[in-house]
């Protein structure tokens, strides 16, 4: 427990697109929010090389660049920027109670949760490597896609979304070959016989990634196991996409807001509003649909304008 506490009126748990947006509208609703980054300041954008669909960057933008751009903004117009993240919540009362790093204890008029949802990845050596050289590791099709027009990609995955992601890819790309890791997929059987259908969809199940090989800078082959006969082959590829899931951040919150299965914050359909009066949700920790830089933003306006009402009822 901390031997002080200080009082919030509006705070913002995360930053990316929803909450640095939060952040520029509720400080310009005079909230004065208090803002803090989490372990993944700019969120899962500041591992994006090139950002071209964002409406505004006629030339493309990177991630990094952009997400700097959004917490200069929100600085602008008086959001207090922060580095921590929160480590232990209580939304049990009227004012909500929220740790950060175990130490510092804030008491809150209103809560914006927008922590997002981490990408899951196979956790093999080379895939990290490209992943963070931004040459040819993505966990987003819809984001990365377009700069593989005309290339060859694999993707791994099994379920609905790694079936879309690649009808998706077979759109933009030459060919387009998916790893299905078991003897068959978990998707629903209309995604499982779109992708089947698809001409230029290579699929090779019962297949696991080994490694992603490339010349230390960009990928050019991924190395998998046929694990029904041993053979390890090597197929042609400038992209990888892993289509595995996600897992949102949000176990800190379940004691108090309610969450899906999969643990995505459930929101009341239309707005931001989630089952605690006083604390709302935007980007990726309730998005398990769209999962874009553009939604987020619009959610972290909608959160930021809920909390704003909220709180002019209350005086």
């Amino acid at each position: 427990m901390s031997d002080t506490i200080e009082k919030i009126k509006c705070l913002i748990i995360g930053s990316g697109p929803a909450g640095y947006t939060a952040a520029i509208y509720a400080a310009r609703a005079n909230m004065n929010p208090v803002l803090y980054q989490g372990m993944q300041p700019g969120g899962q954008l500041t591992t994006t090389n090139e950002v071209e669909n964002f409406p505004g960057y006629v030339d493309g933008v990177t991630g990094p660049e952009m997400m700097i751009q959004l917490q200069e903004q929100a600085k602008r117009f008086g959001s207090d920027i922060r580095d921590g993240w929160a480590t232990k919540v209580d939304f049990s009362g009227e004012i909500k109670k929220v740790w950060i790093n175990d130490k510092i204890e804030l008491h809150c008029q209103t809560v914006i949760i927008s922590t997002g949802a981490s990408a899951k990845y196979l956790g093999l050596p080379s895939e990290q490597h490209y992943l963070n050289m931004g040459g040819g590791v993505s966990a987003c099709a819809v984001c990365d896609g377009f700069f593989y027009r005309n290339q060859e990609v694999v993707i791994v995955g099994a379920g609905d979304s790694a079936c879309e992601e690649a009808h998706y890819l077979s759109k933009l790309c030459k060919k387009v070959t998916m790893l299905v890791r078991s003897e068959k997929f978990r998707a629903s059987k209309i995604m499982e016989e779109r992708v089947r259908k698809t001409e230029n969809i290579e699929i090779l199940m019962n297949h696991d990634t080994v490694e992603v090989l490339g010349d230390g800078n960009v990928v050019h082959a991924i190395k998998a196991l046929n694990k029904t006969t041993a053979e390890v082959i090597e197929i042609p590829a400038t992209g990888f996409f892993v289509a595995i899931g996600h897992k949102p951040n949000t176990d800190i919150f379940k004691d108090y807001i309610t969450l899906d299965e999969t643990g995505y914050i459930v929101n009341v359909p239309g707005t931001s509003k989630t089952n605690v009066e006083g604390v709302f949700v935007a980007g990726d920790a309730a998005d398990h649909v769209y999962r874009q830089a553009i939604t987020a933003a619009g959610t972290g306006c909608m959160a930021a304008l809920d909390a704003e009402r909220y709180l002019a009822a209350k005086e």
